[in-house]
């Protein structure tokens, strides 16, 4: 049976890794999808895995930006179907500026596009599908104050986007630090997008597990990219995207463990949603 794939943010880093790993270990009859948001990068980025002699699948690349829901939602529309979808876009945060002033494109890409993708690509999952949400080991609830806790908690995807909306408005306001919310809005950030991930997946386990679809979010570990760079003390463990996309693809590809369904997953194991400590991101970060 022919396979289509979709990877977000795929132009660099571990996206592009995961869209070279998937056209290396799908099949010729396989499609696989390279998307972002900027056309150049786009196609430079489908040259380079088509020109790979390892890769085997059909490669085409398409452009979108997954801040654009009405754009997430016509282009799942036009695909009709899809086996795996690997959510991956993330904005860029420059420890050198003001968080505020970076928060919106940061929430937007981040947790509105996860939304957007959970949304649009859910119902057009085949079963036996995959989707998946790239994450990080930030994204258990402990890590947010207690107080903040039943936002995320066992919620709606409804109302996990509502809690973002107020932690946006309270950014904006001046009033996160006096909420509670963490200083790097990147923790709030994972924290949502896990709990989006769960709240998508509990409406449809029950039918999910009978066929072997699998909904979920995943942590690669710490990659060294551009991006984490700037954040992080010590890379002496980080891995290359190459690296870090194994053990997300073998989660992709392999035989459905139910264990993981609705879950944060880091190396084919399942990090407990409420683990977590509030001041952990500081210990990491500098």
């Amino acid at each position: 049976m022919t396979r289509t794939a979709v990877v977000t943010g795929a132009n660099q880093g571990l996206g592009f890794a995961l869209t070279q790993g998937l056209a290396t270990r799908l099949g010729p009859d396989d499609l696989v999808l390279l998307t972002g948001r900027d056309t150049e990068r786009v196609a430079a980025a489908t040259e380079r895995v088509a020109a790979n002699p390892a890769t085997r699948a059909r490669v085409e690349g398409r452009v979108l930006d997954v801040s654009d829901a009405d754009a997430v939602t016509r282009f799942a529309a036009d695909l009709g179907a899809v086996d795996i979808v690997l959510s991956n876009a993330v904005g860029p945060l420059d420890p050198g500026r003001p968080q505020a002033e970076q928060a919106d494109v940061f929430l937007d890409v981040a947790n509105a596009g996860t939304h957007a993708v959970l949304r649009s690509f859910g119902p057009i999952l085949r079963p036996g599908g995959r989707l998946l949400v790239v994450a990080s080991s930030l994204g258990t609830l402990g890590h947010l104050p207690e107080a903040l806790r039943p936002r995320f908690d066992g919620v709606s995807l409804d109302d996990v986007e509502q809690a973002v909306e107020d932690w946006r408005a309270a950014i904006h306001d001046g009033r996160a630090n006096e909420l509670g919310w963490p200083e790097w809005i990147n923790v709030p950030s994972k924290v949502a997008q896990v709990a989006a991930v769960r709240a998508v997946a509990a409406e449809r386990r029950e039918r999910d597990l009978a066929d072997g679809t699998l909904v979920a979010a995943v942590c690669p570990g710490l990659v060294d990219t551009r991006a984490s760079r700037p954040w992080f003390a010590d890379f002496s463990q980080a891995q290359t995207p190459d690296q870090a996309a194994r053990a997300v693809l073998d989660l992709t590809l392999d035989d459905l463990d139910p264990s993981t369904y609705g879950e944060l997953v880091r190396f084919g194991a399942v990090l407990p949603w409420h683990s977590g400590n509030p001041t952990r991101h500081e210990e990491l970060t500098r």
